[in-house]
């Protein structure tokens, strides 16, 4: 009797489900045909969405990104599109309310990660610095290597890896040597007070006209700049035609010896810092008419 009414309930159940089976049949099948037309324009989508940021971004892996992003986000509504359908919204509802409560814990725990990535991003799209660059970014001046989603690297000149997070390179001036594709130094020297102004500013100019490295499009210049304690100081303006920096360190000391050479050629005198001492004498004397006390 017992076995009889088990079998009688089972029976009942499975001719309900049957039932509500039958019923949902239309539905199953509009919802299948959604998904299959859905997945299909999804494709599509991800297809124009990446050439569209290609145009904007040469960034190979934020494009991927973006168009993986666009592609799922359209795929999730095709998901909830379907359930619905299948009168299964309230369930989602419910599931997408505990997702986004722990999306914002993750989002709290994550959140320096989240700001380099970001960061990644605005700098994919502003391109203020691309590989092969020579930049300078806080502390750390280099070569431009990397540039990934979450950091940048640079190859310093003394030979360093450094691993910049995108945060701080967005957030931080960037010096960017390459852009302009040549740079300029200036070069600060004495002279004596003696010197005839306009003959060494001659002469220095005449002393660095051979530099093969120095751009031809721009003048170099000779800047008298001020009265120091034991010498007039001058800067002279250069600029290389190039942004490397092996050939800015070549240039930059060869423009020294050759200006020494040539004040050393001219009698030009690039004086040594003088001292006045104060003996508390009126009037002043030399050191030789100085008394000396011997104390025993």
């Amino acid at each position: 009797m017992n076995l009889d009414k088990i079998t009688n309930l089972i029976t009942d159940k499975l001719s309900t489900w049957a039932e509500a089976l039958i019923k949902l049949l239309p539905n199953i099948v509009m919802a299948a045909v959604v998904m299959v037309i859905g997945f299909y324009i999804a494709k599509f989508i991800r297809k124009i969405t990446t050439k569209l940021i290609s145009k904007i971004s040469h960034n190979v892996t934020l494009n991927n990104l973006f168009s993986s992003v666009v592609y799922f986000s359209f795929i999730g509504i095709v998901l909830f599109t379907v359930l619905t359908i299948l009168n299964l919204d309230k369930a989602v509802t419910s599931i997408l309310a505990g997702a986004g409560i722990l999306g914002l814990a993750l989002a709290f725990a994550f959140q320096d990660i989240a700001a380099n990535f970001m960061s990644g991003i605005f700098i994919s799209f502003r391109k203020p610095l691309k590989v092969g660059d020579i930049v300078q970014i806080k502390d750390y001046m280099g070569k431009v290597k990397e540039i990934n989603l979450r950091d940048t690297i640079v190859e310093t000149f003394q030979g360093k890896t450094v691993i910049i997070p995108n945060k701080e390179v967005f957030q931080n001036p960037i010096e960017n040597y390459t852009i302009l594709q040549k740079r300029r130094f200036d070069l600060n020297v004495g002279v004596s007070y003696g010197e005839d102004l306009e003959r060494v500013r001659e002469i220095t100019l005449k002393a660095v006209s051979g530099i093969e490295e120095l751009s031809k499009d721009d003048q170099v210049n000779v800047f008298f700049m001020e009265f120091g304690d034991s010498s007039i100081n001058l800067t002279v303006t250069m600029w290389v035609n190039t942004p490397e920096q092996f050939i800015y360190n070549k240039v930059r000391s060869e423009a020294i010896l050759k200006i020494k050479k040539a004040y050393d050629a001219n009698n030009i005198m690039i004086p040594f810092p003088i001292r006045t001492l104060d003996f508390g004498i009126k009037g002043g004397t030399t050191l030789n008419q100085m008394p000396i006390n011997i104390e025993k």
